[in-house]
């Protein structure tokens, strides 16, 4: 088992431990206090190991190619947003539904994009190149998009200090993460520690999604139908990303092997930075991360399909 295998195995995993997850929380409702308390300190364990994958103090590399960086940004937090808004228009009013949407298709992933960018023939370099500075625009970002696209009546009376806990599981791991980069760097030596944490997301988000699954069991029942209903929204977004990419990858006459960095980066989505805030929504907004981490699911289930049509079609 290397951990190239174990990536490409994730999405098994992670079905099997929303699987354990509701049946946990459905046979011993009890102990979703315990699930919920651990949650937490496993996300904070979860974003540092991600983060500290990213090439945080090397922002500048990513404007170096000035098309690519232009495509990137203008498909991420341009085109996708308008993309988004349309989509949310044909969804029903639940603001826990569209909220929950809007949250995890906003924000372009910064981790396995990376790996499914490899697998998929694509130009890693400029993948991990761009990662910084998608991270970094999509938390500046994202309240924006928010406020624009959804109505924040429901919330209001919902401020800072009741998302300050999420801010915290967000920005902490994100300091440190960026202390260790440094740290790693003054000496050759030290890549291998990199090296191994580069383990620990897949295991680290499945102990996740069984928590979520757990603690949140009988809201993930009660709203069985609304969950089924934004499916075929993830995957018409998985098929306007690799459209938009190629589009935007004519246009700005990228090379085949950017091209498919493009569609890689267009399709996938940063559920671990938006769970924190999901999470931490008052009651009754349970729906939100639930849907989060099934877009999660469909998302990898749509890389197989990604693997398969952005090498062989899409950009040959």
């Amino acid at each position: 088992m290397n951990r190239l295998t174990l990536e490409r195995r994730q999405v098994w995993i992670y079905a099997v431990a929303i699987a354990a997850g509701l049946l946990t929380g459905g046979v011993w409702p009890d102990t979703a206090p315990v699930l919920e308390a651990w949650l937490w300190p496993t996300l904070v364990l979860l974003l540092y190991v991600t983060f500290v994958q990213v090439p945080l103090w090397h922002v500048r590399d990513a404007f170096r190619d000035h098309r690519f960086i232009a495509a990137m940004l203008v498909g991420n937090f341009v085109v996708l947003p308008a993309v988004v808004a349309a989509l949310l228009a044909g969804l029903p009013p639940d603001p826990a539904v569209r909220l929950g949407v809007a949250m995890v298709l906003l924000v372009p992933c910064t981790d396995w994009f990376i790996t499914f960018s490899q697998l998929g023939g694509a130009n890693v370099a400029r993948a991990i190149a761009t990662t910084p500075i998608n991270l970094l625009l999509q938390l500046a970002l994202l309240p924006v998009y928010l406020w624009l696209l959804l109505d924040a009546h429901p919330l209001a009376g919902w401020g800072l200090t009741d998302i300050a806990p999420a801010l915290g599981v967000v920005a902490v791991p994100l300091l440190l993460a960026a202390a260790s980069e440094r740290w790693i760097e003054a000496r050759p030596t030290r890549h291998a520690w990199r090296e191994r944490l580069a383990w620990w997301p897949v295991p680290l988000l499945a102990v996740v999604v069984f928590l979520i699954a757990g603690a949140q069991a009988h809201a993930a029942w009660d709203a069985l139908g609304s969950l089924a209903g934004v499916i075929p929204v993830f995957v018409v977004f998985l098929l306007l990303g690799g459209a938009i990419a190629k589009a935007l990858a004519r246009l700005m006459r990228l090379p085949r092997d950017q091209g498919r960095t493009l569609a890689f980066s267009l399709g996938t989505r940063n559920s671990f930075v938006v769970l924190p805030f999901a999470l931490a929504l008052p009651p009754g907004w349970e729906v939100v991360a639930l849907i989060i981490v099934l877009q999660s699911l469909v998302e990898l289930a749509g890389m197989v399909f990604y693997l398969w049509w952005i090498p062989r079609h899409l950009f040959r």
